[in-house]
């Protein structure tokens, strides 16, 4: 096996930078390529994490044989297996021939597995039998085939976290961590940041055949003090959009501040900000919300039966406590619901049973008019919309994965 070093692995990968985050990573992955132990990779999207497959199967020796590049995350639920480990034909509809998957294309060679956070469980437990044991089984079939490949697998979550909300196996986690790999994210390198724009300017200079842009001094204090949630993506997008736009090419603080999410008026589209994480779905909120509202009905009759049959007093300490908590919940409440309304001149059982009426009928009107599907298809078709049909900047928009999202415009039929 060659010696290699990183500055030489630097040159033939087309790596730029020299942080002490980036070297480290880089000499884990030229260290760890020689064996057959299961890599993941983590690290903020953008960052670059699959350059470190490419690096490890080159020096391996599997690097004769093939290298395939999955986005799991971009392979709907329903044909992930097929994908991944074949089909047999007529095993589904559509099936009209037999299939390999990629496990058995890539037998001898390297499956490098980006976004493996957005597996399906089921799926999760179809590849940890093949970490563990070599052995994979194609849809509709029960024949047990091996294969010998390396897996590298790549994720921008927080897998321990999605561990504690049951949505990624441990054992699997465990399997594929063998040797970590953190790839660090631009705010992380910040001396790289201006090697990074220089190189990016220059390609562009030649890709468009116009002069190099440069940045003012003042101006690479801003580049390298922004953020970069976008990571290197986002700073080859600015470096491309600048050389395109702009018709000078020394670019001064201001004129860079206009380029930059958060400063004056930007030409990027808007930095996304991931919403926090959460246990509960739009749906679950929506029945909290019905169930809370139903409790609080059945409160209320309570209140308003107990004045109406003479035993109750609106200025019993619980009787307050409801009618307070039922105000501040609502800006003003419903004539049908306030037991100080009282009609002087109608009779307690009149009044007992029209009011429960209303509160029956005021029920029934809430739960057939809240349709949860078709909130849910109006929010899916506005994201839709206001990305003119890109399903990425959809799903981000949603909180969802794109899977998820492709899954939902076939349910609802939405064009």
């Amino acid at each position: 096996m060659p010696d290699y070093n990183i500055q030489s692995i630097k040159q033939r990968f087309g790596i730029i930078g020299n942080s002490n985050l980036l070297n480290r990573a880089l000499d884990v992955a030229i260290q760890v390529a020689p064996t057959d132990l299961s890599v993941l990779i983590n690290g903020e999207s953008g960052v670059g994490k699959e350059r470190m497959p490419q690096i490890i199967h080159q020096l391996s020796a599997r690097k004769h044989n093939k290298y395939i590049a999955v986005n799991c995350g971009a392979i709907p639920d329903g044909t992930i297996d097929s994908e991944l480990f074949g089909h047999e034909k007529g095993s589904f509809t559509g099936a009209q021939a037999m299939r390999k998957g990629y496990f058995e294309e890539a037998d001898g060679g390297t499956i490098f597995l980006d976004e493996v956070g957005e597996l399906p469980l089921q799926t999760q437990v179809r590849l940890l039998r093949v970490l563990e044991t070599g052995e994979f089984i194609k849809v509709g079939t029960s024949k047990v085939q091996k294969t010998n490949v390396r897996i590298v697998a790549a994720t921008n979550e927080d897998v321990p976290v999605a561990i504690s909300k049951g949505k990624f196996r441990e054992d699997l986690f465990y399997r594929l961590n063998s040797v970590p790999i953190k790839m660090p994210s631009l705010r992380e390198r910040k001396e790289d940041i201006h090697l990074l724009f220089r190189k990016f300017a220059s390609d562009f200079s030649e890709k468009y055949r116009m002069p190099v842009i440069r940045l003012t001094p003042d101006a690479t204090l801003i580049l390298e003090a922004y953020g970069w949630k976008g990571n290197i993506r986002q700073l080859k997008n600015l470096a491309e959009q600048i050389s395109v736009i702009e018709s000078t090419r020394i670019i001064t603080r201001e004129v860079l501040l206009n380029y930059l999410p958060d400063h004056g008026d930007t030409k990027l589209p808007a930095v996304y900000k991931k919403p926090e994480d959460t246990d509960f779905s739009e749906r679950d909120i929506l029945y909290k919300f019905l169930f809370d509202m139903k409790k609080d009905l059945g409160d209320l009759k309570k209140v308003v039966f107990e004045l109406v049959d003479g035993g109750g007093s609106i200025n019993k300490p619980e009787n307050k406590d409801i009618i307070d908590r039922i105000y501040n919940e609502v800006e003003k409440p419903s004539p049908a619901f306030n037991p100080l309304q009282l009609n002087p001149h109608q009779s307690n059982s009149d009044y007992q049973i029209n009011r429960a009426d209303e509160i029956e009928h005021h029920e029934e009107v809430v739960e057939e008019n809240l349709s949860i599907e078709e909130k849910e298809k109006e929010l899916i078709k506005k994201a839709l919309e206001k990305y003119h049909g890109r399903r990425k900047g959809a799903a981000k928009e949603l909180g969802i994965s794109e899977r998820t999202l492709y899954r939902k415009i076939k349910e609802y039929n939405l064009n």
